[in-house]
């Protein structure tokens, strides 16, 4: 029987040669209007599928809320819209690193396309849940010393992304603080158990340290409940200036960090801008920002086909030296010129 909608002429009209013919027509016209007709259930079609992103923070969404929201500026620069031709889901570690295989693990169930995860624990807790997803590093310290990558050229398995390291970074942090402070002969170093790549951290430091004469008190931190005690064992061991590794939990909590030093009257040295942008004496290193906008590359191209195995790690090429004249005016400290003139930036 013919579709409601076909015109129905004389084909119904049953015998006789040019009925026959007829009926021939009818079929014809019916078989040309079913292909050019719109499908009768096209509002019913599922929608096409988006791919979804997974940002797994070390911080808290206080914290480091600035990196994410460039991680999604990265995203839309690239042409991305989330909620239409994206779709983004974030998570936060505030600091606590044994949350990694957690919220790891809920986006496996989740079956998101890529997975962002930031410093290397993280990484690490990334590696171990998945073989399959392809998670892009950030913020990480030795992929290849940590297991996460076989090399920078050629990782060879899920994981790509960016790199923090540079075997000069913590022996040069080091440097500047002694060049602001040449009598200080004791240093704090605020450090965190639960990030592995600390313990590199420290061999490089303690190498830096022996040259310039100075003597280390390593202060561990394993969340935020520790902040005070180590700055009265800062104060207790005497200790005359501050150096802070580069740490998820340390950055999330950064102003608490800048404050307890201020109320300490230590000068200290940071990794990242933010420190001092908050209010701490200075600090050396990569541009976060630029990093986490950067992680929206990879991410374009493993949705776009690219394996992660053929990615090669990105490592920094440039750092930039960060002074506050107004905290060091508070802490009653003059920055000599050899400083002042490598400075890249100087808050007054």
């Amino acid at each position: 029987m013919l579709p409601h909608w076909v015109p129905r002429w004389d084909c119904d009209v049953p015998g006789g040669q040019a009925r026959g013919r007829s009926w021939r027509l009818c079929f014809l016209a019916a078989l040309v209007l079913a292909l050019v007709a719109p499908p009768v259930f096209s509002a019913a079609q599922t929608p096409p599928k988006i791919p979804r992103v997974a940002y797994v923070m070390s911080g808290t969404s206080t914290g480091l809320r600035h990196l994410f929201e460039a991680a999604r500026q990265g995203l839309r620069e690239l042409g991305y819209v989330e909620g239409q031709t994206i779709a983004l889901e974030v998570r936060w570690a505030e600091g606590y690193y044994d949350r990694f295989p957690e919220l790891v693990a809920e986006m496996v169930r989740l079956k998101v396309d890529v997975m962002v995860v930031s410093t290397t624990p993280g990484a690490l807790a990334a590696k171990k849940s998945t073989q399959t997803i392809p998670v892009v590093m950030v913020a990480v310290g030795d992929p290849v010393g940590s297991g996460l990558v076989a090399s920078l050229a050629r990782p060879g398995g899920n994981l790509t992304g960016l790199s923090l390291l540079n075997p000069e970074l913590h022996g040069k942090r080091l440097q500047l603080l002694k060049e602001v402070l040449p009598k200080a002969s004791r240093v704090a170093v605020l450090t965190n158990p639960g990030n592995p790549i600390h313990a590199a951290f420290w061999r490089e430091t303690q190498e830096a340290a022996q040259k310039l004469g100075v003597q280390l008190q390593p202060l561990e931190l394993h969340g935020p409940e520790d902040f005070e005690g180590a700055f009265r064992a800062a104060t207790r061991g005497r200790a005359g200036a501050l150096l802070v590794f580069d740490d998820g939990l340390f950055n999330g909590y950064r102003t608490r960090i800048v404050a307890l030093a201020a109320k300490s009257r230590l000068p200290a040295m940071y990794g990242f801008r933010e420190f001092p942008d908050d209010g701490g004496l200075m600090s050396y290193g990569t541009n976060q920002l630029d990093h986490f906008r950067r992680a929206a590359a990879y991410v374009d191209k493993i949705l776009k086909g690219a394996k992660p195995a053929n990615l090669p790690v990105e490592q920094p090429t440039r750092f930039e030296l960060v002074v506050n004249l107004k905290t060091a005016k508070a802490l009653g400290l003059t920055i000599p010129p050899s400083v002042l003139i490598r400075a890249d930036q100087m808050i007054q």
